[in-house]
């Protein structure tokens, strides 16, 4: 036996690895749809930028200031913060209000959607005055909800270098004066918030992501909050101590995260909070958290959450909560010779870093999808574009009771595994064709400076060295990690792949992006979408598709006093049952993804020719904490629901 045949066989195992993980990556590039195909497909859609109106005066800056253990990555700490909300602010009943959080001039902004009504009020800036505040305080989003429940939307928001702030809507507003800087008033989200001559100097939380959701089955919204750095100062310069993630794909030394239930109602209406920090587990309370969703997956009537982890795996959680009593329960992918530990729900490797629910392939249980890091020739894993495999809700339900998350990820087979460093995603049917699109922010850090191969070299490196900030390479202001990375834009096409129609839409700008929300701004039954930039303007798409479907649009709100605009169901369940059997989902969604938040509306593409009314099968519970539920037969179009014991259009 020759030196080199001895060689071959001691190594035989490596080589048939390394070729076998070459021969997969080129199947794995399925064969993406001709010139003449995409260019049907973007026929479908059309939207018309449109700039968004803030407000002058705030000094400008391009790059944080952090604390000197970071000062070598300023850039990458910079890379986070901007933000946006659509909803109904002002009563009007459209979706034509923005909540934008800006880091160029770290102000949190109310402004009216571009287009008709724009002239409603000027825009402005949120003041957290009296409440206590510092200069090392950073927001880095805004989520809109009714947290008094006096029926007006009232605006979370959340920081880093500080705990939540709630700037509730004041009565004064029935008015219907314009919105300005005293229309809301704010209040400590969490309890006991200290100050030291009048500069806050509470728990330093660094909050990357919140939940909205009745987690406990009382008829009362509560709120995750999933931290990102431990607690403290990453954002003050005059401080010298800090660490970064202990591992790449398996870190549990980030921020701890928190659920605050609401209990009760304080002076002059203010939401009263408890706040838990022992509710989910410590691996995942320890995470880096980027993103979150909540949302009943199984049908009980008590939501699930998903967290999406930068440096470790994400988790999907089963609401076991019972009255009285929050309880979460991690569930995982059955193990599978098939499938890469790294792809499966609750135990994979990737940088999950913004999250949604949907039922992507129409068999009447929402699916799920995620974004990772998914650049080729710089960090390439992948989408996680996860369908059930239940069969029904009953099925799902007994698999989440096992510990079983049944979903799998078919990113590859669908065309949407690979789009950028991404962030934000929305699913949503933006041409009413009762298929959902896929839209999503991608890009890292704009500058001039190629850094992907230091970056490289870090995703090498032993996870012993990654938590000191000085083994990091140096990602300062001017250097550059994929930011003329684009706007994605999935749309499915007659063979069930999905295409990335971005750039024939004209979605396609170079800049780093990341946030999304979606809403109908104009009522015309179109989704329309709102994208936060970071170091740059916001953008508003304008939905001009020339000939969608036909829609069902819902406004789902508790009883309350008639003369205030209601109090969103979040979390209410929508089943609308077609001609031909299919079932399509929606919910009130209380806020899910990375730092873009959609309307509190339920929009559910109907498709062509459907002109009379439809089945529509409701699931709500009412501020009592009772499970109601009512089929009703509504036409296409927008309708207003009150639900309290019965639903009744308003």
């Amino acid at each position: 036996m020759t030196a080199t045949t001895g060689l071959l066989r001691r190594h035989a195992a490596s080589v048939v690895a390394v070729v076998l993980a070459a021969t997969m990556f080129v199947l794995a590039r399925q064969p993406e749809p001709s010139a003449a195909e995409t260019a049907a497909m973007t026929g479908r859609y059309g939207f018309t930028p449109m700039s968004v109106s803030m407000p002058g005066g705030f000094p400008q800056k391009t790059i944080r200031k952090v604390n000197k253990a970071y000062k070598d990555i300023n850039a990458w700490i910079s890379s986070v913060g901007a933000g946006i909300a659509m909803n109904d602010l002002d009563g009007d009943g459209l979706s034509n209000d923005l909540c934008v959080t800006d880091p160029r001039i770290d102000q949190v902004v109310v402004t009216p959607a571009p287009g008709r009504g724009a002239e409603r009020y000027a825009p402005f800036a949120l003041d957290a005055a009296p409440l206590p505040m510092n200069d090392v305080i950073a927001p880095m989003g805004c989520a809109p909800g009714d947290f008094n429940e006096d029926g007006r939307t009232d605006l979370l928001v959340y920081y880093w270098g500080r705990t939540p702030v709630i700037h509730l809507a004041e009565a004064a507003r029935d008015a219907r004066g314009p919105l300005g800087e005293g229309s809301y008033r704010p209040v400590e989200a969490v309890p006991g918030a200290n100050s030291t001559a009048g500069r806050y100097s509470g728990p330093q939380w660094n909050s990357n992501a919140v939940a909205i959701a009745d987690f406990d089955g009382d008829g009362h919204e509560d709120i995750y909050v999933g931290n990102y750095f431990p607690h403290g100062p990453v954002l003050d310069e005059t401080k010298d101590g800090g660490v970064m993630n202990r591992s790449l794909s398996n870190a549990s030394n980030g921020g701890e995260d928190y659920i605050l239930r609401r209990s009760a109602a304080g002076p002059g209406g203010a939401p009263v909070y408890q706040v838990l920090g022992d509710v989910l587990p410590r691996d995942v309370s320890g995470g880096w958290v980027l993103a979150s969703t909540a949302g009943d997956l199984d049908g009980d009537m008590l939501p699930e959450l998903y967290i999406a982890q930068d440096h470790g795996p994400d988790a999907l959680l089963h609401n076991r909560s019972t009255a009285g009593k929050m309880a979460f329960a991690p569930v995982r992918a059955p193990r599978d010779g098939t499938v890469p530990k790294s792809k499966r729900v609750g135990a994979d490797s990737f940088k999950g870093m913004g999250v949604d629910f949907g039922d992507l392939d129409g068999d009447g249980v929402y699916d799920m999808f995620v974004s990772n890091i998914t650049t080729p020739f710089g960090i390439q894993e992948s989408n996680f574009h996860f369908l059930s495999t239940a069969g029904d809700r009953d099925a799902l339900r007994r698999a989440l009771a096992r510990g079983e998350a049944p979903w799998e990820d078919r990113s590859t087979e669908a065309g949407t595994a690979w789009s950028g460093w991404a962030w934000d995603v929305k699913l949503a049917d933006f041409d009413n064709d009762r298929e959902l699109e896929i839209a999503q922010t991608t890009g890292f850090v704009k500058g001039e400076v190629n850094r992907w191969p230091q970056l490289q070299e870090l995703a090498a490196a032993n996870d012993v060295v990654v938590e000191n900030p000085r083994s990091w390479p140096n990602v300062r202001e001017g250097d550059d990690i994929a930011g003329g990375q684009r706007l994605a834009f999935f749309a499915k096409g007659g063979d069930g792949r999905y295409a990335n129609l971005s750039e024939g839409l004209g979605l396609a700008v170079p800049v780093p992006t990341r946030g999304i929300a979606v809403g109908d701004a104009d009522g015309d039954g179109r989704l329309d979408l709102a994208v936060a930039r970071q170091w740059d303007a916001p953008v508003f798409y304008h939905n001009q598709s020339p000939s969608p479907g036909a829609f069902l649009g819902l406004r789902l709100t508790h009883d309350g006093p008639e003369q205030a605009p209601g109090s969103p169901v979040v979390g209410a369940q929508v089943t609308v049952t077609m001609p031909d059997g299919r079932e399509l989902l929606g919910r009130v969604d209380g806020g899910s993804g990375h730092s873009g938040k959609r309307s509190h509306d339920v929009h559910i593409g109907l498709g062509e020719n459907v002109t009379g009314p439809v089945q529509v099968h409701l699931r709500w519970r009412d501020r009592s904490g009772q499970v109601r539920e009512q089929v009703l037969r509504l036409s296409p179009g927008w309708h207003s629901l009150r639900l309290g014991e019965q639903a009744r259009e308003r």
